[in-house]
């Protein structure tokens, strides 16, 4: 079956919302109480050990396939304009993410800031920033720009390029 990476991830959360249903219900059935006065056939809640292994196995098989495929075509896909594929697009977004945090910090440190305290007595001092916050703030404005089209780039991939998955 084609899908596109967005429609796969979204059947792999399907998928791991099924196996995790079936998960909490052998959790709730798998023992039961009842008194000694009770039959335990009318206690017994609706379970089969046998069946709830089975079905575990089959959707464990279903999500190994799928992560297998949308692995692959993450190492394979190319991001257009990028010279990436979507894999180290992956690891370039948070890289990206960081530079971004960091330069926001440094772009608004002044060049010269007088301090309100003097350890001297009567001398005025200042602190100086030791690099050009003009050039921290031109390098925060083009990660921004680079994050947002690297960002843009897999969004466009993710909803438009389809891929054979086997589930």
């Amino acid at each position: 079956m084609k899908v596109t990476s967005a429609e796969a991830n979204k059947l792999l959360r399907k998928l791991n919302d099924e196996r995790t249903a079936l998960l909490d219900k052998e959790m709730q059935n798998r023992v039961f109480v009842a008194a000694t006065v009770e039959n335990l056939e009318d206690a017994r809640p609706a379970y089969s050990y046998a069946e709830t292994q089975e079905k575990l196995a089959a959707l464990d098989e279903r999500i190994r396939r799928l992560k297998h495929s949308i692995n692959h075509f993450n190492l394979t896909q190319e991001l257009p304009g990028l010279g990436m594929t979507i894999d180290q697009a992956l690891i370039y977004i948070p890289q990206l993410t960081e530079r971004k945090q960091r330069l926001s910090t440094l772009r608004l440190i002044p060049a010269k800031q007088r301090n309100n305290v003097t350890r001297t007595g009567n001398l005025i001092e200042y602190t100086y920033a030791n690099f050009d916050p003009a050039q921290a703030d031109a390098d925060y404005a083009a990660a921004a720009d680079e994050l947002a089209r690297v960002q843009n780039a897999l969004d466009l991939v993710n909803s438009t390029v389809t891929f054979e998955v086997e589930i």
